[in-house]
């Protein structure tokens, strides 16, 4: 069958056709491929289509599709079970990498989304504070869980949705929102609510509106107004762990949070989630304290087996860190000579977003003068050149071990033909 012809199948079956909104190519103006198989840095659609990708499944496949290590570990676990109800050896030796590579980690929780880790992570934090105000960021992205559904990035922002229906008013009246990047609207935060404010998420490279950097000193200030007025600070680091280096953002930036989220990476391509903080804080989770939060499927052993060996190559192999980045700010630069003052690339890591903006961007409100109608087209225009990018322009793109050098100056002859055609 066609990706037409499939997709008309799921739109039957599936709410918009897709089980994750961004999937749905809503924003860029045509149908989505389905896809029939993905290996190394592609993914081949079921009429047959290839395109170099640099969408990495929105992050968690930093070793590329189907890393024969990875695949090796995940069909070793199948063959003992594929869930227990009880804990496995991985679970620990997955917990204790992720308790060696992060700084504010002495206790890991594994849960099964992104979601998950921040909704209870924000619990944690009101549990062992007493407080009830939390601050987040306009543009920012913490999962789907009702009390930050408010100004998100992601699948919110490329719907042009401020929030979700079906969340009651009394469900958001203790979520407070600054803008980030900007000192002054936490210090105001702080000025009203701050004896309430248990603590501020934040994305410590905020990539949900877009790879927006955190300017020099925001993140050394949340972490002291935090501190000063007793209060906890999360980095979410959903996307940031161990994607800007095997110490994750906190490491990279020097700034200890208090409680960490992950996911993405530390799953190995396979549905996860995970908080963690110090004993003193995590102690309050239950069983042993009365912060409540359970899973059936957390540390499922195939999920673990394959987010264990995904850390254990990262740890080995430092390399990969310099090699990826690398490959990312090439493709930055030439961008940026392509379009000049026509659009912006901003990229840290082996994250990077394409801007379609006459300005830099540094903020909420830069990203919401971009050109949408624009980047659609530049989409379109990769797509056929054999190019997968996030289809929005409010997310991130990702670049892997698996991307080779001629596959990223193909990419860049694309980008430059885009940029001399306009």
């Amino acid at each position: 069958m066609t990706n037409h012809e499939l997709f008309g199948r799921a739109k039957a079956v599936m709410p918009g056709g897709v089980n994750s909104p961004v999937r749905a190519f809503n924003s860029v103006g045509i149908e989505p491929f389905i896809v029939k198989s993905a290996n190394g840095d592609k993914i081949t659609d079921v009429e047959g289509n290839s395109y170099v990708d640099f969408v990495c499944s929105f992050g968690p496949n930093i070793l590329g599709h189907g890393d024969e290590r990875v695949v090796k570990a995940i069909h070793n676990a199948v063959e003992n079970g594929l869930t227990y109800g009880a804990t496995c050896e991985n679970e620990i030796k997955l917990c204790e990498m992720i308790k060696d590579a992060t700084p504010s980690a002495e206790k890991v929780r594994l849960v099964n989304s992104g979601t998950e880790a921040v909704m209870s992570a924000v619990r944690l934090a009101r549990g062992y504070t007493g407080k009830n105000y939390i601050i987040k960021f306009a543009g920012c992205y913490h999962g789907h869980s009702d009390s930050l559904l408010v100004k998100g990035g992601s699948g919110l922002l490329t719907d042009s949705l401020p929030n979700s229906n079906g969340v009651p008013g009394e469900f958001t009246k203790y979520t407070l929102v600054a803008n980030y990047n900007d000192k002054k609207s936490v210090e105001e935060l702080y000025s009203k609510f701050g004896d309430d404010i248990a603590a501020v998420v934040v994305e410590p490279v905020a990539a949900n509106m877009g790879v927006v950097l955190p300017n020099d000193g925001f993140l050394p200030f949340l972490r002291k107004i935090t501190k000063d007025n007793n209060s906890l600070l999360i980095f979410d680091e959903v996307i940031t762990g161990f994607r800007l280096g095997y110490n994750s953002a906190q490491g990279y930036f020097g700034v200890t949070p208090d409680i960490t989220t992950l996911g993405k990476i530390i799953g190995g391509g396979l549905p996860v989630g995970a908080y963690c903080a110090s004993d003193e804080i995590m102690n309050l989770v239950a069983p042993v304290g009365n912060v409540y939060q359970a899973g059936t499927l957390s540390g499922n052993p195939i999920t673990v087996a394959a987010g264990l060996v995904t850390l254990e190559i990262l740890k080995e192999n430092p390399n990969i860190y310099d090699e990826i980045e690398s490959k990312a700010k090439r493709i930055a630069t030439a961008f940026n000579a392509a379009f000049g003052d026509m659009a912006h690339a901003n990229q840290i890591g082996s994250l990077l977003t394409f801007f379609f903006t006459d300005k830099s961007v540094t903020s909420f409100s830069d990203v919401q003068k971009c050109d949408t109608a624009e980047f659609a087209e530049f989409f379109r225009f990769m797509l056929s050149c054999g190019f997968y990018i996030p289809p929005s322009q409010f997310e991130a793109m990702f670049v892997s071990t698996k991307h080779s050098d001629a596959d990223i100056d193909d990419f860049i002859s694309a980008i430059e033909e885009f940029a001399n055609g306009i």
